[in-house]
């Protein structure tokens, strides 16, 4: 028996035996960093906390610090504490604004990879108990093409691209999406795509946005990409930033906070999302250790 199976029937057993639901797992990505990657992120967390849903953020951008920095809180204990020091799921969460939890993946998630058959089902074990405390995780990549995004990507079934009209930003956007569209293990059918045009000026130019890439993606990728929504350049936003709160939080009738509330109602239209599967996060992570799928 394969470690790949091995592992799906831990995931299988585990949700067998606690009868739990699966997560909805919602990667945010970006082709560049400055697009407003991690401040999307944690705005549609927010916003998904305000329609009742619970909602944890995985901090994988492993070179920075973002959303703890607008959280305001240095997390105690991130992902490596789990995997080497023997923390558990729930000591390793910080909860943020709206009890928003966050758990920093540190450079634990990496060495995945190398661990023994004991501790990967220590470790699978304990993520499986994140899909019984949140109904929605979000995960925040590092921006650009390395392997460990692209990883990310490949597990996720949900990937939200930022992007904004610098030509910089809609190029490098091309750049992995090209590199995620060549890796042998991406699957169109399995991960849905959809952009999010940022700093725009009207809701005008994020369709126009999302069009210039658009085009150039069907044309040499025949890679299916949808459009979410646009957030428009904000004072408000920007001054939220600065004293680190969500600006969903601190002015939500900004225009920005509007368009992130519209974005979350639209991820959680049940008729838009029909073809939306929840694998949960033990699956999810699965992925990233094998190299496989893990259907369940």
């Amino acid at each position: 028996m394969d470690q790949a199976q091995q592992l799906r029937n831990i995931i299988k057993a585990g949700a067998v035996s606690q009868n739990r639901p699966l997560a909805r797992v919602i990667t945010v990505t970006s082709g560049k960093g400055g697009v407003g990657k991690s401040n999307t992120a944690i705005n549609l967390a927010i916003q998904f906390k305000k329609m009742g849903q619970r909602v944890i953020i995985l901090d994988a951008d492993f070179g920075l610090a973002n959303i703890e920095i607008m959280f305001g809180a240095v997390p105690k204990h991130n992902l490596c504490d789990l995997i080497y020091q023997g923390k558990n799921i729930r000591e390793i969460i910080t909860w943020g604004p709206m009890d928003v939890g966050f758990i920093s993946g540190g450079s634990g998630i990496a060495g995945l990879s190398n661990l023994s058959r004991d501790y990967l089902v220590y470790i699978i074990n304990n993520l499986a108990e994140l899909d019984a405390i949140a109904d929605i995780i979000i995960v925040d990549t590092g921006a650009g093409i390395s392997d460990a995004v692209l990883e990310f990507l490949v597990a996720s079934g949900e990937i939200l691209l930022v992007t904004t009209p610098e030509p910089t930003s809609i190029t490098d956007s091309y750049s992995l999406l090209k590199a995620l569209n060549r890796h042998p293990r991406f699957s169109s059918d399995a991960s849905k795509i959809k952009v999010i045009a940022n700093k725009v000026d009207s809701e005008e130019e994020g369709h126009s946005l999302f069009e210039k890439v658009d085009s150039v993606v069907s044309r040499y990728l025949k890679l299916p990409i949808t459009y979410l929504g646009a957030i428009p350049r904000d004072t408000q936003l920007a001054k939220a930033v600065m004293q680190q709160m969500p600006v969903s939080m601190q002015a939500p009738h900004a225009k920005s906070a509007i368009a992130f509330e519209n974005m979350a109602a639209t991820l959680m239209n049940k008729e838009l999302n029909k073809d939306v599967k929840k694998r949960g996060m033990a699956a999810f992570f699965s992925h990233i250790v094998t190299g496989k799928k893990i259907n369940l």
